[in-house]
C-alpha cells in the first residue's frame, strides 16, 4: 500500500511540475536565445514562404522547431481559430465571422493568381496575342457558356473547353471568384486539390484552363513559365489584343512589377496573411513576426515569385506588431 502512496505522491508532483513550468515558445535563454516551438498551417501559396522564413530564422535560434503543412486557406483559418496551430496561413480577405472570432492578421507579403492553359494549346499564338477578356474569362469559369474554345473566337479549335478549379477551400480560388465578384462556390470545372495538383492537370491537358498562385507557373531558376503550363494574359481593356502595357506575362520580373504597381487587377492580386488568434500569442511568436517584416527577409520575396511589401504598408503591421 505505501509503494502505491508513494507512486501516487511521485505522479502527482511530476503533474504539478509540469502545469507550473512556461511554456517552452515562451522560453529565452541570453546563451541560447529562443526556444520552443511554433505550429503554422494554411495556404499553398504561403507554404514555401513559411518554410523559406522557418529557416532563416532556425539560423538565429537553433533551438526553435517548426511544424508547417499546407492545406488550403480555409484549413489554415480554421486550424489557428480552434488552437490546432499559431499560425495560420491566410491567401484572401478575412470573412466578418472569423474576425469577430479573432482572427489578427498581419500582411507579409503580395502575389496574384493567374489564369493558366496548357503551353501546347493548339491556338497558343493567338491567345498570346489576343488575351480574353474577363467578361470572356467570367463566361469559362463562372457562367459556364463557352463550351468549346470556338465559342471563343471562330479562329479557334473545335475543341471543348477544360476547366478546372479547386476542390479544397482554398484562397486562390476564393480570390480569383471575387475577380468576377462571385465566390468560390460559384467556379465551374473539375474540382483539383491544391495549388500543385491544378497546375499538374493543366500541364497534362493540351485544352486546359485553370487558375494558380505565380510561384506554381514560373520557375524560379529561370523565372521563365514551367514547362507545359503557361501565363493566359488578361485583355483588360477589352479591345481585342494584349496592349504593350498588358504584355507582362512571358517572366516573373516583368510579371511581379505589374502586380507591385498596380497594372495586374487586384483581385486577383492580392495580400498573404499570416493569422494569429487575438490575445494568444507568446514573445516567441513576436520576434519570428518582427523578423519576417525586416528589410533582409522582405528583400527575398521577388526571387520566390513574390512582391514585398510596400513602405507604407510595411510600416502599418509593424505597429499593429508593436501593440501586440
Amino acid at each position: 500500500m505505501n509503494r502505491f502512496k508513494a507512486l501516487y505522491f511521485m505522479l502527482l508532483v511530476m503533474f504539478l511540475a509540469q502545469g507550473c513550468a512556461p511554456k517552452e515558445s515562451e522560453s529565452y535563454h541570453a546563451d541560447r536565445g529562443y526556444s520552443g516551438s511554433i505550429s503554422i498551417s494554411g495556404a499553398f501559396a504561403l507554404y514555401p514562404l513559411a518554410v523559406l522564413w522557418s529557416e532563416d530564422f532556425k539560423k538565429i535560434h537553433p533551438h526553435v522547431r517548426f511544424n508547417i503543412s499546407a492545406g488550403g486557406a480555409g484549413k489554415g483559418i480554421a486550424d489557428v481559430l480552434t488552437d490546432m496551430v499559431d499560425i495560420g496561413l491566410v491567401s484572401r480577405d478575412l470573412h466578418p465571422q472569423e474576425t469577430e472570432r479573432g482572427a489578427f492578421p498581419i500582411i507579409v507579403a503580395k502575389d496574384a493568381v493567374i489564369a493558366t492553359i496548357n503551353s501546347q494549346h493548339p491556338n497558343m499564338e493567338l491567345l498570346k496575342k489576343r488575351g480574353l477578356t474577363i467578361k470572356e474569362l467570367e463566361n469559362i469559369f463562372i457562367h459556364g457558356s463557352y463550351k468549346h474554345w470556338k465559342d471563343i473566337d471562330s479562329r479557334m479549335v473545335d475543341e471543348p473547353i477544360l476547366v478546372y478549379s479547386r476542390s479544397d477551400a482554398a484562397g486562390a480560388a476564393e480570390t480569383w471568384a471575387k475577380f468576377f465578384k462571385s465566390s468560390q462556390e460559384d467556379l465551374k470545372g473539375i474540382g483539383i486539390f491544391g495549388d500543385p495538383g491544378l497546375a499538374q492537370v493543366v500541364k497534362e491537358n493540351k485544352l486546359a484552363v485553370g487558375f494558380n498562385n505565380i510561384n506554381y507557373v514560373f520557375d524560379l531558376h529561370t523565372k521563365n513559365t514551367s514547362a507545359n503550363i503557361s501565363a493566359l494574359p488578361i485583355d483588360i481593356n477589352a479591345n481585342g489584343r494584349i496592349d504593350e502595357q498588358e504584355d507582362f506575362y512571358g517572366h516573373l520580373d516583368s510579371l511581379t512589377k505589374a502586380i507591385g504597381n498596380g497594372s495586374y487587377p487586384s483581385p486577383p492580386a492580392r495580400d498573404l496573411m499570416f493569422v494569429l488568434q487575438k490575445g494568444k500569442h507568446s514573445k516567441l511568436l513576436k520576434e519570428f513576426f518582427g523578423f519576417i517584416l525586416q528589410a533582409k527577409e522582405q528583400g527575398y520575396l521577388l526571387a520566390h515569385g513574390y512582391v514585398p511589401l510596400d513602405s507604407a504598408t510595411l510600416g502599418r503591421q509593424l505597429e499593429i506588431l508593436n501593440e501586440l
